[in-house]
């Protein structure tokens, strides 16, 4: 059956301003910031390790499915396929990241995921799971398909592009980074600003949670969210993908949504 598609038009004000709006609101929750617009650096390197090199041309970020797909029972029919978003987005051969939960059916249980993938030439996706001692494990998911929602940037991953170029150091609010950036979106441009990207946490550790097998009991409350999750320090380096936009353009998007891997068994669904 053929996905239904909502489709919305952006106008989004230019680098530089975006730039600005990040710089102003990074300083008031980071010690050290600095924000440029630069041209992409090859994003197939370390420490980003990107399956395209740059994430110019067509850029469109994609809502697939939905937490009502998780919440409150899961529905674990509900899986989708890279190369049909990239198909029903427009560009066929689509440089694809971003975070979602995996194809459960493909891993035997529910995962967080890093999707990674150039469509038709190389997936560098990662999912980290709960393991049977309560730990969790990073490692490569080589498939295409997700299940239940997914937050998703494409672009054609041309190279040497126009990018904004983030560096915050010693956080000294309560927000994390990428909600910090949105606020900033959402006080200083009326219209819907959508962003989609990669950043490393190089040194530290944050705090993630990774999903663990499907709930038994229908989660009815946050509260039964928070109990059913599994919340883990993570050791950096981290490699994130992150989606967020500064307002809902009256389509019941998510704001905001970032996971991490990492090549030591480190990763998961970002906090802070």
């Amino acid at each position: 059956m053929p996905l239904p598609v909502l489709e919305a038009t952006l106008l989004p004000p230019s680098l530089d301003e975006i730039a600005g709006s990040f710089r102003r609101s990074l300083s008031t929750n980071f010690r050290h910031v600095d924000v440029s617009v630069v041209d992409c650096p090859d994003l197939t390197l370390p420490p980003w390790s990107m399956s395209a090199p740059g994430l110019g041309g067509m850029a469109t970020v994609a809502d697939v499915g939905g937490v009502p797909n998780l919440i409150p029972r899961p529905r674990v029919e509900k899986e989708y396929d890279i190369a049909d978003v990239a198909m029903l987005c427009g560009i066929p051969a689509a440089a694809v990241i971003g975070p979602s939960a995996v194809a459960s059916e493909k891993v035997g249980k529910n995962a967080e995921l890093v999707n990674n993938c150039q469509v038709g030439a190389s997936n560098g996706s990662w999912y980290t799971r709960v393991t049977n001692d309560g730990g969790y494990l990073c490692e490569r998911y080589p498939h295409t398909s997700f299940g239940l929602l997914g937050n998703l940037y494409l672009s054609e991953g041309k190279p040497g592009t126009p990018v904004i170029r983030v560096t915050a150091r010693v956080r000294t609010g309560h927000r994390n980074f990428v909600s910090t950036m949105n606020r900033g979106l959402t006080e200083d441009f009326p219209g819907v600003v959508a962003m989609g990207g990669v950043f490393v946490v190089r040194e530290g550790s944050t705090k993630c949670h990774v999903m663990p097998g499907f709930s038994c009991t229908p989660l009815t409350s946050d509260q039964d969210v928070e109990q059913w999750l599994r919340v883990y320090e993570m050791r950096a380096p981290l490699t994130h993908t992150s989606g967020f936009l500064n307002r809902d353009p009256g389509l019941d998007l998510r704001l905001e949504h970032s996971h991490c891997f990492s090549s030591h068994g480190d990763g998961g669904h970002y906090h802070f």
